[in-house]
């Protein structure tokens, strides 16, 4: 059987340890591994899995380097022929891993794939990041199968079809090991947030496809690092998606298509000023203004050398802004349909 490795990586999350290790370690994969990269917590993480976890690997950072940087130092020190990137608020089945494994065992030209990811606090409805696989719009917005903006649909096994998707979910993330380095990892830069996205666009310019596998599920809490509405999320997710699009997009499209990002990014920056939202309009300018400096200073060796022509899956060649905020549209199956 292929090597699983799952690696949790850790920020002062001893309280997520404690709740969710024991549904990993009850995973039924029989050659499978469970490390913990700790970003050099100040809690008392470290202490908790020796004490109460001898057998499980620690690999501890002399820094906190973010989700991205975490992750790239510590798979250094992983060898196997799989590697699960798992958030620490993430509950599994005893069977996640068997699905995804044989799906990608079938096809070697799948690179990256996702369980099914649901609420844990709402274990019938999709979960914010990543739901049942990750599409982006022709501007750049993200969204998912059964996630459209804030909007998170009832699960009613209406995506439980295995299928192409632009991106999986860093709450869960399956990639083979030798892809992970061939399409340079994470990027180190954008610290967290949208930078599973970022790699799987780059995986998917080098031709691997990116899967979704309904038939694995987990429940992800969501927000245990930085909650809902924290600036620093704000200032991550605006100033992350400018340069993935910077990064990825042709050059022909990227000369219209970034500029007209900036005009709705502050159209919505505006509308949550007025609606007394004051820390998220200054989280957008601030955003903002950190894609100018990366533009000027880091553009040059943050950009990945890959082919821009690859036919991209998940990739929807309309506005999901248009089809949500003035058609009214709130299902993934509304807004898609059979336009791919």
């Amino acid at each position: 059987m292929a090597k699983v490795s799952v690696v949790i990586i850790n920020y002062n999350g001893r309280k997520y340890l404690e709740q969710f290790l024991p549904s990993v370690l009850a995973g039924t994969y029989s050659n499978m591994e469970i490390i913990v990269a700790d970003n050099a917590s100040t809690d008392d993480s470290i202490a908790f899995l020796r004490s109460v976890y001898p057998g499980i690997r620690i690999i501890e950072l002399r820094r906190n380097h973010g989700y991205a940087g975490g992750y790239n130092v510590a798979l250094k020190e992983v060898k196997s022929d799989y590697y699960v990137l798992l958030n620490s608020d993430v509950e599994v089945r005893p069977d996640w891993i068997e699905p995804v494994v044989e799906l990608m065992e079938k096809d070697k030209k799948i690179g990256a794939c996702q369980p099914k990811i649901l609420s844990y606090h709402q274990k019938d409805q999709f979960e914010y990041a990543g739901a049942a696989g990750g599409w982006l719009d022709c501007l750049g917005y993200p969204f998912a199968r059964g996630r459209i903006f804030d909007i998170c649909e009832t699960d009613r096994g209406q995506y439980n079809d295995s299928q192409k998707v632009f991106w999986a979910s860093g709450a869960a993330l399956f990639v083979r090991s030798e892809l992970f380095y061939l399409a340079g990892g994470l990027d180190t830069y954008f610290f967290a947030h949208m930078e599973e996205i970022d790699f799987c666009w780059r995986l998917q310019l080098l031709g691997y496809s990116i899967y979704a596998c309904p038939s694995s599920v987990v429940y992800h809490v969501g927000g245990g690092t930085l909650p809902k509405g924290n600036e620093r999320k704000v200032f991550l997710n605006f100033r992350n998606n400018m340069i993935m699009l910077a990064k990825n997009l042709p050059k022909r499209q990227s000369f219209w298509k970034i500029p007209l990002r900036v005009i709705l990014d502050f159209i919505s920056a505006f509308k949550s000023l007025f609606a007394g939202q004051f820390v998220y309009f200054l989280a957008v300018g601030e955003a903002h203004l950190a894609f100018l400096k990366w533009l000027v200073f880091k553009r040059k060796e943050s950009v990945f050398p890959v082919r821009r022509k690859a036919r991209l899956s998940g990739w929807y060649l309309h506005s999901v802004a248009w089809k949500h905020f003035v058609l009214g549209k709130e299902r993934f199956d509304e807004i898609v349909g059979d336009k791919r």
